[in-house]
């Protein structure tokens, strides 16, 4: 196991597992926790840490089939029991350590063409601390002969308690059916509402770029430039899922079906072509 990376100032900690999909294990404000956080040193699978990357792509490619230029390939089923592909490679392979200081950490991995993902791409992460907030950069350079699709974003998962709430504006909502993927876009201005009874699983489109969360006597504020996101909570969970992605939920296929791509979000980078993003997390104390 590559060594847990630990980043700290005067108010935040936030630890690190590079080895198991450049994760996030936690975040903290003083001892409370800001995402479902759990020490790096004892986390053991990716999918419960406090964030991890969504690259190069977020969410589900339906029933695993992915059409592009003329061609179809069958993505692994990584995610069972759902038929689909989901959340790209980025969470399920290890990161390097390019460069790393008490605030900063600079995470890449190379991503050969494989069974999971046919194109070759380059990504890097980097991870800074700053006095009141947890700011993010994610990066992917088109490493094919051709053009690919590319997209990413964050699966941050926050900390939830009776006393959540969230607010954010929106333009849009895409409605899901039983197999958990898309099936038609309505109009929607977001959510302003407590999380206790909050049932959600959906993409948000023609977001404004910031969200206001509450929690536990703290107050974030999470950001970014890119413009859909997707939210994920049941009253029986004890987090929330706020995640900052670049593209609709299977938005390859929609694409294929008819869709146009530019409303999807979706991304076609050229050969050597990089598109990146930001997300910030700040924090401070009610008043």
């Amino acid at each position: 196991m590559t060594s847990p990376i630990t980043l700290q100032n005067a108010h935040l900690r936030c630890e690190l597992r590079p080895d198991l999909g450049g994760c996030i294990a936690g975040l903290w404000f003083g001892q409370q926790p800001v995402l479902h956080s759990t020490p790096a040193a004892q986390l053991r699978d990716v999918r419960v840490a406090g964030s991890y990357p969504l690259i190069p792509y977020s969410n589900r490619i339906g029933y695993r089939k992915l059409h592009w230029a003329g061609q179809e390939y069958e993505l692994p089923q990584n995610f069972a029991p759902e038929p689909h592909s989901i959340h790209g490679v980025g969470w399920e392979r290890a990161w390097q350590v390019e460069a790393v200081s008490a605030t900063q950490a600079v995470l890449c991995y190379r991503h050969e063409a494989d069974a999971s993902w046919p194109f070759p791409f380059a990504a890097r992460q980097t991870l800074t601390l700053s006095a009141h907030a947890l700011e993010l950069q994610m990066a992917i350079t088109n490493c094919a002969h051709g053009a690919a699709p590319a997209g990413l974003g964050w699966h941050p998962y926050f900390a939830k308690s009776a006393a959540t709430r969230i607010r954010f504006a929106a333009a849009g909502r895409w409605e899901m059916g039983n197999d958990q993927l898309p099936t038609r876009r309505l109009a929607n201005p977001g959510l302003d509402t407590d999380c206790t009874r909050l049932d959600v699983d959906h993409c948000f489109d023609g977001w404004n770029g910031s969200v206001q969360l509450t929690q536990g006597g703290l107050r974030l504020q999470v950001t970014s430039d890119l413009d859909c996101l997707v939210v994920f909570t049941t009253p029986g969970r004890d987090s929330i899922a706020i995640e900052p992605v670049s593209h609709v939920n299977n938005a390859l296929a929609l694409a294929y079906t008819g869709v146009a791509p530019e409303s999807l979000g979706l991304r076609v980078l050229q050969p050597g072509e990089t598109f990146a993003a930001n997300m910030r997390i700040q924090v401070e104390p009610l008043a």
